[in-house]
């Protein structure tokens, strides 16, 4: 089973960047697809960014295309969001999360339901 443990957050203002790291431990990191979603008080768990166990597939919200990048490095057990020009709407909680059933999965799942182990989330906050 795998665990998963997000850093990377903080704040900074509009324009700025951060990435997040999500470090991995245990079994089933490198066949597993890995996403990062975001969430705000009175709203629902959202996709951010995610990415097939290969690392071939990726997926991302529209609200974030273009300024983030959600990579892997499956030899050190490491997921990443890299996340330019940071928009006030991007402050959220930041939660890794992996869908590890079934392995090595020929098809990319977006929807929070279909990740079954997520980490404690990094507050990420954009201000002025």
């Amino acid at each position: 089973q795998v665990q998963l443990v997000e850093s990377g957050g903080g704040l900074v203002q509009p324009g700025e960047s951060l990435r997040l790291s999500c470090t991995a431990s245990g079994r089933s990191f490198s066949d597993s697809d890995m996403g990062w979603f975001r969430q705000t008080p009175g709203k629902e768990r959202e996709i951010v960014a995610a990415i097939s166990w290969s690392g071939v597939r990726t997926h991302y919200a529209d609200s974030i295309k273009g300024r983030f990048t959600i990579s892997r490095d499956n030899a050190k057990n490491l997921l990443f969001l890299q996340m330019n020009s940071l928009k006030f709407d991007d402050t959220a909680a930041y939660y890794c999360a992996a869908d590890t059933s079934p392995p090595y999965a020929l098809e990319l799942d977006v929807a929070p339901a279909d990740y079954d182990i997520w980490g404690q989330g990094t507050q990420v906050t954009v201000s002025s």
